[in-house]
């Protein structure tokens, strides 16, 4: 059994919610394994699919509506995020290390029929006792359109909350979400919200890619001839790359070492590089350069996010996803951490290329001595080519 923090809470309140995932998963065709109490949350739900899936669920869930609230604007939508009593501290939001459990953070209405969801790893941990708001326009095409997705930022005594993508969806489309965060944890959010595109538009193909492919599809004669690991899975080439563009979460993780991958690639045929190297420690830049003359260079790699401004700047949200509670400036960069950030424009493009800044030229926090500022604009400032950041240092 999955071990997490439980609360005890109103069965009365929140049988709706357990209800409306229940209902939303049967009439996908899906047969109920087990369901917890409803007065015990955080929710979990057991279930197996038309594919003959077995899959679970650890649902962070809160009842949304669009009550009339006292100096609230009137358009205005919100769930609470409450569990346990107010005691000002953080509470962990549990992930399932095996995988065999997918976490979801979300809001419910089950009265209008929609559910609205967020990121599980930027919200951990969470504080409780506070509300998470969106507009009537957006619970409008939710219901309209099925499936809905957008990015959401936050002010809070005078900082900004990382953007986030937020995932909306009808109860036709609840298995569908929770495929997405199945392969969306811990995705920086400009490929969340590429990842919300392409399931939006094709999730349903790709579960039959999915199926197909697990009842086996014949594959061609292996040979001496093939790369060590196509051996050891004994598939071919075209297998894998099916298997890969079949499972969200596992090409959603291969793409993040594509994107170092070419920056790497590209890195490597700059004469002026004498030692190029991968650094693969967490908390650390992703490279470290050695240059002619003995100057060492420290780059980190961080991907745009999918919708730029509205001239076409590509924007990087330029902060850590986790912070302490004590001290929020602890989000964002310290300028001495690296002296170069390399923006992947492929959230943006779906092409593999790659602007350049010193982090002498970005602005300071504003409101954080000695920090970056996370609002970072790859404009016309930039540079286009590594080359021409090196004529710069």
């Amino acid at each position: 059994m999955p071990d997490y923090r439980q609360y005890s809470v109103s069965p009365r309140d929140r049988e709706p919610l357990v209800r409306f995932m229940i209902d939303s998963l049967v009439a996908d065709g899906c047969q109920i394994l087990n369901r917890s109490n409803p007065g015990v949350a955080p929710f979990q739900i057991t279930f197996e699919t038309p594919l003959g899936e077995r899959m679970g669920i650890v649902a962070y869930a809160f009842l949304a509506n669009n009550k009339e609230t006292r100096n609230r604007p009137r358009d205005e939508h919100r769930f609470q995020i409450k569990y346990g009593s107010r005691d000002g501290l953080p509470h962990a939001v549990w992930h399932d290390p095996y995988c065999l459990y997918t976490t979801l953070f979300l809001g419910i209405n089950p009265e209008l029929g929609f559910f609205v969801g967020v990121d599980p790893a930027l919200h951990n941990p969470t504080l409780m006792y506070i509300s998470f708001e969106f507009k009537e326009e957006q619970a409008r095409q939710i219901l309209q359109n099925g499936w809905e997705f957008w990015e959401r930022q936050k002010t809070s005594g005078g900082f900004d909350s990382p953007v986030e993508t937020v995932i909306g969806g009808r109860p036709d489309r609840f298995l569908d979400y929770i495929r997405f965060e199945q392969a969306a944890y811990g995705l920086e959010q400009g490929h969340r919200f590429l990842l919300a595109e392409q399931i939006g538009q094709h999730g349903r193909q790709a579960l039959a890619l999915h199926n197909r492919f697990a009842e086996g599809q014949p594959g061609t004669p292996v040979t001496t001839d093939i790369h060590r690991l196509a051996r050891e899975f004994e598939l071919d080439t075209d297998q894998i790359l099916s298997l890969i563009d079949s499972a969200p979460r596992l090409k959603m993780a291969v793409r993040g070492w594509v994107a170092e991958t070419h920056l790497q690639t590209h890195l490597r045929t700059i004469p002026q590089i004498l030692e190029l190297t991968h650094i693969e420690q967490d908390g650390q830049p992703d490279f470290e350069i050695l240059l002619e003359g003995g100057t060492r260079l420290r780059l980190e790699c961080k991907n745009v996010l999918r919708k730029p401004l509205a001239d076409g700047t590509a924007r990087v949200d330029f902060q850590k996803t986790r912070a302490s509670i004590a001290d929020p400036c602890s989000r964002f960069y310290r300028r001495e951490e690296f002296q170069i950030l390399a923006a992947c424009l492929h959230p943006s493009t779906e092409r593999w290329e790659f602007k350049y800044q010193l982090t002498r030229n970005l602005a300071e926090h504003r409101r954080c001595p000695l920090r970056l500022d996370n609002n970072v604009h790859v404009g016309p400032n930039w540079f286009g080519s590594f080359e021409e950041l090196l004529l710069a240092v």
